[in-house]
């Protein structure tokens, strides 16, 4: 990263960072004693105390107006398995969300992070979606997850890719374009957008807005059936903003951007795997702007604890069939690589098992029935 970039920037992120830039200021400490602190916070830093190119009465001074702790989070548990591990972490006011990281290769590693301590969606095949919302997670949360010390001590380095697909809808929580901004600020995450995906439902208004601040993100909207009255059985947004207002967005979205876009399509064995399924969502994809530059990612239910109790993930051979018949229509398409299954942290499966032992809502409580 550029150490010049630090300078160009108009303003500091938010958060913690903000007031750790005003207080040095107050004391009278030099520009580059901001800029050390960065650095020492991108090397893995954990507390003032670790910031050794900072003088000891500086630490001394931050330490006793922020405390040790410089990021949000601490870990409450760790489950791993293979290629993946799955952190529990614990926010300052007590709420828990859940972060992935996932090892595809030498050197390659992906953090799948939660923008809401719980969601209010309500999706039924969705873990998460059983618990209802906490609240939305602050900038430093969101960004916490991505630069905690856990990464680069367990595994030799940062994440080098982000997935906001995590516990709760990203847009429905307006710090996730902040957080956006901050993971790709040269100096600070220092993240290529391109290296960024954003999962969403179709929450509409913020998709615009999505676009148009953050058009190199990688965008995934969530398909799961080509029919409206059964998306809205699955997703129950859809009954405020349909699918096509979604896809109309990221039908000017791929002309701007020419960007290739993601749409998700969950496989859930004889609700959504039909042939008149197949070819509705090829009939979706060959109407859009640049049919081309729509992708469709197939995904293998996981059977999900608080989730609807009658869904069933299809055979293996199934889902690799549909992908294959998609191709025969003229689709791009793939299945997508799923780890983490066996400890509950593949997609729709985050932290609904940890917070019902922790006593915060049985699968019973389901506000759907």
């Amino acid at each position: 990263m550029r150490r010049s970039a630090l300078h160009e920037l108009p303003h500091p992120p938010p958060g913690v960072l903000t007031e750790v830039h005003a207080f040095l200021r107050g004391l009278g400490a030099p520009a580059y004693r901001y800029h050390q602190l960065v650095s020492a916070f991108q090397r893995g830093a954990q507390s003032f105390n670790e910031v050794r190119d900072l003088p000891n009465d500086i630490r001394q001074q931050l330490v006793s107006r922020f405390g040790l702790t410089v990021l949000p989070l601490e870990v409450e548990r760790v489950r791993t398995g293979e290629q993946v591990e799955k952190v529990l972490f614990r926010t300052r006011s007590g709420a828990r969300v859940e972060t992935v990281l996932s090892r595809y290769r030498a050197g390659w590693s992906s953090v799948c992070v939660s923008t809401q301590a719980g969601c209010g969606l309500a999706c039924s095949f969705c873990a998460t979606g059983a618990l209802g919302l906490d609240r939305n997670l602050s900038v430093d949360e969101i960004c916490a997850q991505v630069v905690h010390r856990r990464w680069s001590s367990e595994f030799g380095g940062a994440p080098k890719s982000v997935a906001f697909m995590g516990m709760g809808e990203a847009l429905a929580n307006p710090n996730v374009l902040t957080a956006l901004s901050v993971l790709t600020m040269p100096g600070y995450g220092g993240l290529s957008p391109r290296r960024i995906t954003v999962s969403t439902v179709g929450l509409a208004p913020a998709l615009a807005t999505l676009t148009e601040m953050h058009p190199q993100v990688t965008l995934t909207l969530s398909v799961h059936s080509p029919f409206p009255e059964q998306r809205a059985q699955l997703i129950p947004l859809e009954r405020r903003f349909p699918l096509e207002e979604n896809l109309e967005i990221l039908d000017r979205h791929v002309l701007r951007a020419r960007r290739k876009t993601y749409l998700a399509y969950l496989l859930i064995e004889g609700l959504n795997d039909s042939e008149a399924h197949l070819a509705a969502l090829a009939r979706l994809v060959q109407r859009r702007s640049r049919p081309e530059l729509f992708h469709v990612s197939v995904i293998r239910y996981n059977v999900a604890f608080g989730a609807d109790p009658s869904y069933r993930a299809p055979a293996s051979s199934k889902v690799d069939d549909f992908v294959a018949r998609l191709h025969r229509l003229g689709v791009r398409a793939t299945r997508r690589q799923q780890f983490g299954a066996d400890i509950d942290a593949a997609c729709g499966q985050l932290r609904a098992e940890s917070l019902v032992r922790l006593g915060r809502r049985r699968p019973s409580d389901d506000p759907r029935g």
